[in-house]
């Protein structure tokens, strides 16, 4: 028996079923990898960011997440470069899918007990998304906004419902929009830490702050 079609568990109809010790044998998800590209990249070096985001409430399977993925991944490798840009998969998966499995053999309403025990049996699991929900964010440098553009937009056909890519106004994967991310990394108050920053904690000794040796308070 193969996998069902996922319009079959497209909507958000029942309550979140995770894995549990109650609910065992559940399959493996097929997303395994939640960022790609040059992840370990500056937050300095890649200031654009575009996300893909959900515009139904809905599920979407581990299977579609992988495959969106991956033609994303395909494209941006292919015209931009390995290390120009860094995606990140924002969407997890842990609702479980069951299947009443049926026998579609012949003679199989001897076997088969029909509804009875009806209740089915873990064949996958799905993200459940909700409006305004972002399903993933790409960022790279300024130059390459128009290839990350399509890149999401050829992803987005492997979601069922509907989907809108916003160019963020923000630095990369900050919470800071780009003129304050500017004055404030010129400042000292931020830090480069990997591919985010952290605040200065205003603490130890003055003459290792770089806030007090830059004129700040």
């Amino acid at each position: 028996m193969g996998r069902r079609p996922a319009r079959c568990y497209r909507y958000q109809k029942n309550k979140p079923y995770i894995k549990s010790r109650y609910c065992r044998g559940v399959p493996e998800s097929k997303i395994r990898i939640y960022d790609v590209g040059n992840k370990s990249a500056a937050v300095d070096l890649f200031p654009f960011v575009a996300h893909l985001v959900c515009d139904e409430k809905q599920q979407i399977s581990s299977e579609a997440l992988e495959a969106c993925r991956v033609a994303i991944n395909k494209y941006l490798g292919k015209h931009v470069g390995k290390e120009n840009y860094h995606i990140r998969m924002r969407a997890h998966p842990f609702h479980v899918l069951r299947a009443n499995k049926m026998l579609s053999c012949a003679g199989a309403d001897r076997l088969s007990s029909g509804m009875r025990h009806s209740y089915g049996k873990p064949i996958g699991v799905s993200a459940r998304v909700d409006i305004g929900q972002v399903l993933l964010s790409v960022r790279a440098k300024d130059q390459y906004e128009k290839f990350v553009i399509e890149a999401i937009r050829r992803g987005k056909f492997k979601f069922a419902g509907r989907q809108k890519i916003l160019k963020s106004l923000k630095w990369g994967f900050t919470k800071y929009p780009r003129e304050e991310y500017v004055q404030l990394r010129k400042s000292g108050v931020l830090a480069a830490d990997g591919n985010i920053v952290k605040v200065h904690n205003r603490r130890g000794p003055l003459e290792k702050s770089a806030l007090y040796l830059s004129g700040q308070d």
